[in-house]
C-alpha cells in the first residue's frame, strides 16, 4: 500500500539530542525522552498498519479536536513503539474516541484515572506483550511503549497536559503506561474479547479509565469462596453501584478456582452477593457524596449486576496476589470498549 505523504510539521536538529530537548521545551512528552519521529519512521508506521496519514481515529468533541493515523503514528514513535505495534495502538485510539468512553471526562477529572489497555488474541504472544511476572511492571517493550503510546496521543493529540486540562488531584503511575495482554493459557474461561463476541482467532485490545489497583492477598485456603470473599474489602473500597469493576485474578488464585469448576458466573454471582452491606455500613466511606438515603437498612452493593464484574487472568505464577480495579466514574462515567485490531500482512 502506497502511503501518502505526511503533512505535518518538519525540524530540522544537528543531532538527536537537539531534538529530544526540543521537544521537552515545547511540552511534547510525558517527562521522559522520546524517540524523534523521523518521516521515514512514521510511514514505516503507518505501512504497518495499512492506514492513510489522513484517516481520523479519534474525535474528542469537548475540545474539537481531530487526531488522524499520522498524529497517532508520530506519538507511537515518539514512545519507542516498533512499527508491529502500531495496529494495536491505532486500535486502542480508536477505542478511546467512542462516546460511552468518554475521553475527555477521564482525562480531565480530579480522580486522575489512567487507561489500561488489554491485549487479548494472537498478536499478544507475536508481539511478546507481558501476561505474567509484574504484570503492570517495567521490562517489556510492547506493554511499556503501547501503553506510553496511548497517553502520549492523549497529552498531543487530545491536548490534555497536566496541570491544565488533566487536573488529577494524586493520579497514578499508570498514567505513564499500562498495557497488558490476559493470559488466555492460564484462564480455563474464554479470553475477554471472545466474551464480548470477537472470533477466538481475532485480535483485540480493551481500554478501560482504571483508577488505582488495590492488591488482594489471600494464602490461607484454595476454597475459593474463602479467596473470593478476600476480595471483599478491597470491592468495598472502591466505591458502590458500579457499572463496572476489572478483577485481575493471578494464576494462584485461578488454579484453586478452576480446580473447583467454578465458572465466570460463578464468581460472579458470589461476588454480586457477598458485596453487599446495609446503608448504614457505607456511611462514612463517602459512597454518598449528596447525603445517604433516609432508611439505614436498605442494601447497597458494589456492583449493580453480576455481569459488572469483568474477570481477567494475569500475573506470575508464584505469589496469592490478585488486584482490583476500580473505573472511573464507578464505570457510569466511562465504560470500557473493545475494538478488533486489523493486522495489516
Amino acid at each position: 500500500m502506497a502511503i501518502k505523504p505526511l503533512t505535518s510539521d518538519r525540524f530540522d536538529f544537528d543531532d538527536a539530542t537537539d531534538a529530544i530537548e526540543f521537544y521537552f521545551k515545547k511540552g511534547w512528552t510525558d517527562g521522559l525522552p522520546v524517540v524523534p519521529p523521523t518521516p521515514g519512521k512514521v510511514a514505516g508506521f503507518l505501512n504497518a498498519a495499512g492506514r492513510s496519514p489522513s484517516e481520523i481515529l479519534c474525535t474528542e468533541p469537548t475540545k474539537g479536536r481531530v487526531i488522524t493515523a499520522e498524529k497517532v503514528a508520530i506519538n507511537a514513535v515518539m514512545a519507542g513503539c516498533l512499527p508491529e505495534y502500531f495496529p494495536v495502538v491505532a486500535a486502542a485510539v480508536e477505542a478511546m474516541s467512542e462516546p460511552e468512553f468518554n475521553l475527555h471526562g477521564i482525562t480531565a477529572s480530579t480522580a486522575g484515572a489512567a487507561v489500561l489497555a488489554l491485549v487479548n488474541g494472537p498478536i499478544a504472544n507475536e508481539l511478546h506483550l507481558n501476561s505474567g511476572v509484574s504484570l503492570f511492571g517495567p521490562g517489556h517493550r510492547a506493554n511499556a511503549t503501547i501503553g506510553r503510546a496511548l497517553r502520549l496521543v492523549i497529552i498531543n493529540g487530545s491536548g490534555s497536559v497536566s496541570g491544565e486540562i488533566d487536573k488529577a488531584t494524586i493520579g497514578h503511575p499508570g498514567k505513564y503506561t499500562w498495557c497488558i495482554a490476559e493470559a488466555e493459557e492460564v484462564s480455563p474461561w474464554d479470553p475477554l474479547h471472545v466474551e464480548r463476541g470477537s472470533p477466538d482467532d481475532h485480535s483485540a485490545v480493551t481500554v478501560f479509565a482504571g483508577l488505582s489497583p488495590i492488591q488482594a492477598a489471600f494464602h490461607e485456603s484454595g476454597r475459593p469462596e474463602e479467596i473470593l470473599t478476600s476480595f471483599t474489602n478491597a470491592l468495598f473500597a472502591s466505591g458502590q453501584e458500579q457499572e463496572e469493576v476489572v478483577i485481575v485474578i493471578c494464576p494462584e488464585h485461578m488454579g484453586y478456582i478452576r480446580s473447583s469448576g467454578w465458572s465466570k458466573d460463578d464468581v460472579r454471582s458470589f461476588l454480586f452477593e457477598s458485596t453487599q452491606r446495609k446503608v448504614a455500613d457505607w456511611t462514612g466511606s463517602g459512597a454518598f457524596p449528596g447525603g445517604p438515603p433516609q432508611d439505614p437498612d436498605v442494601l447497597y452493593r458494589v456492583a449493580k449486576r453480576p455481569e459488572s464484574f469483568t474477570l481477567l487472568v494475569g500475573g506470575g505464577a508464584a505469589g496469592a496476589f490478585s488486584s482490583i480495579i476500580p473505573l472511573w466514574g464507578g464505570g457510569a462515567g466511562s465504560r470500557s470498549v473493545t475494538k478488533d485490531i486489523s493486522v495489516h500482512r
